[in-house]
């Protein structure tokens, strides 16, 4: 299995417009962050997890030619602006599976009406075939499992999934102890690093790690980067052994993720 970031960026990405901050200048390419998400791929299977702002760059610096479906976490712009630029790959495949729960659709579907409209389409509209999910049920994909794991983005309960050993939780602030069962034996965990600073609705730097020592992963990857927290290369030095500040294109191939 192989994991791609294509954004680890916060709402806002890196930099953010009309910043001062010092990382907004920095030379270092890992802090040019576009907004977070991920591919993952196994066999001849390639998925997609949020479809931001960003997704068109995303998909053509990654050469990405198709996708088997797109998994949405949330109804926030940064992860599903990019909604839209699923076309083309309709263009090959047909409908495009978009998995996501029923409170989720119900805002894509009044967001992008004309996307799921029955009657009176334009001739390049994009095609999507919608399927539901819920974290009270795991289900197979081409021969991995994967378990929608709910968590909570301050008061709005969101996805997370896991995708056979490896799990991915963006924008997390706080999730149950049933949840939580889910995130057992894992080889990789990707999880939120927003900031230094304590923030109402994601992981800052502390939670993060505190629920990285809690959940135990062998390896975890912080993304949903803000520029606030401070500069790659020196962030990194900060952080234990086992725990990475992932960036834009890292890409992990291993047999762990099998």
């Amino acid at each position: 299995m192989k994991v791609v970031f294509l954004g680890t960026g916060t709402s806002t990405g890196v930099p953010m417009i009309g910043s001062n901050h010092p990382v907004a200048f920095s030379n270092d390419k890992r802090d040019k962050r576009l907004r977070a998400s991920i591919l993952i791929s196994w066999d001849d299977v390639t998925c997609i997890i949020d479809c931001g702002p960003d997704f068109r760059q995303q998909m053509l610096r990654e050469n990405v030619q198709s996708i088997n479906g797109v998994f949405i976490t949330h109804e926030h712009a940064d992860h599903i602006a990019g909604f839209e630029e699923v076309r083309p790959f309709g263009f090959k495949i047909g409908a495009v599976p978009i998995y996501t729960d029923k409170r989720i659709l119900k805002v894509l579907e009044k967001r992008y009406d004309y996307v799921f409209a029955t009657e009176n389409r334009y001739p390049s509209t994009p095609k999507v075939k919608p399927i539901l999910i819920s974290p009270k049920e795991s289900f197979q994909l081409k021969g991995v499992e994967v378990i929608p794991i709910e968590v909570m983005h301050g008061d709005l309960p969101i996805l997370g999934f896991r995708f056979g050993n490896m799990a991915y939780l963006t924008d997390i602030k706080t999730i149950s102890d049933t949840e939580k069962e889910k995130l057992k034996d894992l080889d990789v965990l990707i999880v939120t690093g927003l900031r230094k600073e304590p923030h109402r609705t994601h992981f800052n730097i502390e939670e993060a790690l505190a629920f990285i020592n809690d959940v135990k992963p062998q390896k975890a990857y912080l993304t949903h980067i803000s520029e606030m927290l401070g500069f790659h290369a020196e962030v990194e030095k900060e952080l234990p052994e086992n725990v990475f500040l992932a960036y834009d294109g890292l890409t992990l191939e291993t047999s762990l993720l099998i």
